[in-house]
């Protein structure tokens, strides 16, 4: 049985869990994909989403997008691997 494909609402929750609970450390997107999906190759499908939604959150100061340290402008993170920091 496949698993239902969380909404915007688990992934936005799923992602504020992981960041708080790693203070002054950021994650990456794949950890709350992962979370979500349990399915060994399945929480790839979730990734674009799981993009988004840290984008949204970041325009909206709830997270910084970040890649080698650097924080990233959410409305142009540019293709490639990003962390998500409180």
């Amino acid at each position: 049985m496949q698993q239902p494909t969380p909404d915007d609402a688990a992934i936005e929750a799923a992602m504020r869990t992981l960041v708080d609970t790693r203070a002054g450390r950021s994650i990456c997107p794949s950890e709350v994909a992962r979370l979500l999906i349990a399915d060994e190759d399945g929480w790839r499908v979730l990734m674009p989403r799981v993009r988004e939604v840290a984008q949204r959150l970041a325009r909206d100061g709830h997270v910084r997008l970040l890649r080698k340290g650097v924080v990233l402008d959410p409305d142009a993170p540019g293709a490639g691997p990003i962390r998500i920091a409180g």
